[in-house]
């Protein structure tokens, strides 16, 4: 398959280099005119391939991105005291406060409390630990 597709460019190449030289025996303006039509194909499908290029970049990896980046803007905003969390370091904890940038953590069953960046929240947890009331030895 590969090989066929080879040879086929190969000919298609070899067709255009004999149009172009029958036409530059003939007459040089005609010959510049054939050039030119096949350097302006070439120019076309360059472009439709950058074209492409960017299209799929977008849509794998710059769009996903921008929406990944909404969702946790808006958890963020949407916190609330209460609320059971994880950071990004793995502590579990839940809000005691929330000021502008930082957040105030209770943790573990001593309710030792904590001073974190709003941004180092990794992801608010649904499911509250049941182990939080009872002692740890």
């Amino acid at each position: 398959m590969m090989l066929n597709l080879t040879n086929i460019l190969a000919e298609a190449g070899e067709a255009v280099a004999v149009t172009a030289a029958e036409a530059a025996s003939s007459d040089s303006a005609a010959a510049t005119g054939a050039t030119g039509a096949a350097m302006g194909g070439e120019l076309i499908t360059t472009i439709l391939m950058m074209v492409a290029m960017v299209a799929i970049f977008y849509f794998l990896l710059i769009r996903p991105q921008r929406k990944k980046d909404k969702q946790v803007k808006n958890m963020l905003a949407a916190l609330k005291v209460g609320d059971r969390i994880c950071t990004i370091g793995g502590l579990y904890g839940t809000i005691a406060g929330l000021k502008d940038d930082t957040v105030t953590l209770t943790m573990g069953s001593l309710q030792n409390t904590i001073v974190i960046a709003r941004w180092a929240i990794r992801s608010v947890e649904n499911v509250a630990l049941e182990n939080d009331a009872e002692p740890q030895i």
